[in-house]
């Protein structure tokens, strides 16, 4: 209910609604071709799929993420927000249309790959340009803080229906890479409506402001390499957000790698046919979306509760928390997974889902709360780097693991004990802060 009400105050501002369709039109564009990409490269019927394709396929759709994120801002502040949107959306759209071309065409795979590299790269500067937007379009700082907590989880869900949408008409379309073609030219219309609906606000509504004095680029560039390396430097010299940044790359490879084999399942082991496949690895999906639903629903009150035992502070119940999460994942994930059956598979990945997800949340509320807000901008982006390079490497390292049916207990065995040694990692940690705390109230009463 208070989401409810604090998105009805949101919206009765007219430059904040407009940015959010522009929001909503373009991350649901996102989740429909990044499925269109995931179910070209694993289910077309003329490709013999290999975890080595799958992880082709993962770089492309995040490494752009990492790599440009940190200097996206850079450009940001130089050109015309409004001006972003519009024509990355509208270079999108083109782009997407073409990547149907080459679907159409059976080009080979590099071409393909460089095609839809081409459309998420662009997407980097999207996404940076409508956060850096925001400010605009509230009118105060409480209300920015409402619209940095619910602009981007609607974000995400757009996304995951845009997601669900491209599933529908994959598995009712014509089939092969006619029903490719069509979901990546329904992801190009979407992106054709996001840019479109930019024309509704002013030129410079969004900024940046150009009566602003900015440094040239090469020194901004250069700057942001630095503030980089200032950034990991702050955070290496404290404790509790350095364990939680480790623990949660090490979990996101956990996920990662599993996601990697939850395809190849759907693909060759589980199902008769194509359409069987997709069924099945769109449920997936769904249920690993209700774990991270139950996530944020959870988190909260189990903090709460770590927190409250053995008069522990906040930061070591977001740190318990993630010792649980981790802990459940490594004894849940084997007595799910090695059977290598879909019904034990889909709890498994509600399951992660929630594990993942929960562990994300209390993450981002540690570094929130520990590190100094001149350096909080930087970290985050490191932080974003180290979440899709984990899941990129993990599904480099399953596509050398992995048997071509997906089937493979040595990696679920080898995901469980990773999982294992992070709940080891993050309670000793624990353990040694809470010595450490009697001592100094030992020391004050003497």
């Amino acid at each position: 209910m208070p989401v409810v009400r604090d998105l009805r105050v949101l919206l009765q501002l007219r430059d904040f609604r407009h940015l959010l369709a522009v929001r909503l039109l373009s991350q649901s564009a996102d989740g429909v071709y990044q499925v269109a990409l995931a179910t070209y490269v694993v289910f077309s019927p003329e490709k013999e799929t290999s975890a080595t394709a799958i992880a082709s396929a993962m770089a492309v759709l995040l490494l752009p993420y990492s790599l440009l994120g940190p200097f996206a801002g850079v450009l940001l502040d130089r050109w015309r927000r409004r001006q972003v949107l519009l024509y990355g959306n509208l270079l999108r759209s083109g782009l997407a249309v073409g990547t149907a071309v080459l679907v159409l065409a059976q080009v080979p795979d590099a071409l393909f790959y460089v095609s839809a590299l081409s459309v998420t790269a662009v997407n980097r500067f999207v996404l940076a340009g409508l956060s850096a937007a925001l400010p605009r379009v509230v009118d105060s700082p409480e209300r920015l803080v409402m619209a940095n907590s619910l602009s981007p989880t609607a974000g995400t869900l757009a996304a995951t229906l845009g997601g669900m949408v491209a599933f529908i008409v994959r598995l009712s379309g014509p089939g092969g890479s006619s029903s490719d073609a069509l979901v990546v030219l329904l992801g190009a219309a979407l992106y054709l409506a996001a840019g479109l609906a930019t024309l509704v606000m002013p030129l410079n509504l969004l900024g940046p402001d150009p009566a602003v004095l900015l440094p040239r680029l090469r020194t901004a560039l250069l700057s942001t390499a630095h503030g980089l390396v200032a950034g990991v430097r702050h955070l290496l010299k404290r404790r509790d957000p350095t364990l939680a940044l480790t623990s949660m790359t090490l979990m996101r490879f956990c996920y990662g790698a599993l996601t990697v084999m939850v395809l190849m399942l759907c693909r060759y082991e589980w199902a008769g046919n194509e359409a069987d496949g997709l069924a099945l690895l769109g449920l997936a999906v769904g249920v690993s979306g209700a774990g991270f639903f139950a996530a944020a629903l959870i988190t909260p009150w189990a903090v709460g509760r770590l927190s409250a035992i053995g008069s522990h502070s906040r930061a070591d119940g977001q740190l318990s928390w993630i010792m649980v999460c981790a802990a459940a994942a490594a004894l849940l994930e084997p007595g799910l997974g090695l059977p290598f059956e879909p019904a034990p598979m889909l709890v498994a990945a509600f399951v992660l889902g929630l594990t993942t997800q929960g562990a994300k949340i209390a993450t981002d509320t540690v570094v929130q709360s520990s590190i100094d807000d001149d350096f909080r901008g930087r970290i985050f982006s490191l932080y974003d780097v180290l979440f899709n390079v984990a899941f990129v490497g993990a599904a480099g390292v399953a596509a050398v693991m992995l048997p071509p049916d997906g089937v493979s207990s040595l990696l679920v065995v080898c995901v469980a004990l990773l999982y294992a040694a992070t709940a080891t990692l993050v309670l000793f940690h624990v353990k040694q802060d809470q010595g450490r705390t009697r001592q100094r109230d030992v020391s004050r009463e003497t």
